[in-house]
């Protein structure tokens, strides 16, 4: 008798939970939006930079798969680089703009119903489309002399041509947030942090690597309007 009573609450909370899920509608949702970023680069050795602030924006997928679980991803235009920081009395200065298309693929985690507590994390990629760089003209007659006083001396490798520079960059990125749903569609606000684990140069050495490390790094708030397709 036992066992037909625990047999019969077995089955019972099976079919409880296949009904539970059967009922959970998918929801899809595609949307745009856009942010600020803060972003520097992590170079070992060090550079001295002062941390930038930059934009971006583009288009975004949601998808609810079930409670409290989902899927997102985007396509952005973003610019990312770094400045230098000098003495004021060298009279040197220099700021790279790089222009990248990213791709950031996310488990998107919320809790709530019409105000949700959003959190995103997962892997990005992201392309390097193109570049633009602004030296003063000290620091370029500086680094003329010193190439010319020693062509085999790696200096100034952080200011080569874009040639030299990798085309792909990819790390994690992951972020908190908050999600109001509104007749008009959904809105989510939310904080992110993007780790680099690409490098601009090459770190090899044997290929007589400057740097060991030259990666992105990122901090960016982000609002992003979602109307839902299904």
């Amino acid at each position: 008798m036992r066992y037909l009573v625990l047999l019969f609450c077995l089955t019972t909370g099976i079919v409880s939970l296949h009904a539970q899920r059967d009922s959970f509608q998918n929801e899809l949702y595609l949307g745009g939006g856009g942010g600020i970023i803060f972003h520097s680069v992590d170079f070992v050795p060090s550079i001295q930079q002062t941390q930038q602030l930059g934009g971006f924006g583009g288009f975004s997928m949601k998808y609810i798969t079930e409670k409290h679980l989902g899927l997102i991803t985007e396509f952005n235009f973003v610019q990312k680089g770094w400045t230098e920081e000098f003495d004021p009395e060298s009279g040197f200065s220099y700021k790279r703009t790089l222009n990248y298309l990213e791709m950031p693929f996310m488990t998107h985690i919320y809790f709530g119903d019409k105000t949700r507590f959003i959190i995103n994390a997962g892997p990005m990629i992201s392309l390097l489309l193109s570049e633009k760089q602004q030296m003063s003209s000290a620091l370029a007659d500086d680094l003329a002399a010193r190439r010319e006083a020693d062509p085999e001396a790696p200096i100034g490798v952080q200011y080569g041509s874009m040639d030299e520079m990798k085309r792909l960059d990819y790390g994690l990125i992951g972020g908190l947030g908050m999600e109001l749903k509104t007749a008009m569609g959904a809105i989510d606000l939310e904080g992110r942090y993007y780790f680099g684990l690409a490098d601009l140069f090459t770190s090899r050495r044997s290929e007589n690597a400057f740097f060991s490390r030259s990666a992105h790094r990122i901090i960016e708030a982000k609002l992003t309007w979602y109307f839902k397709i299904l």
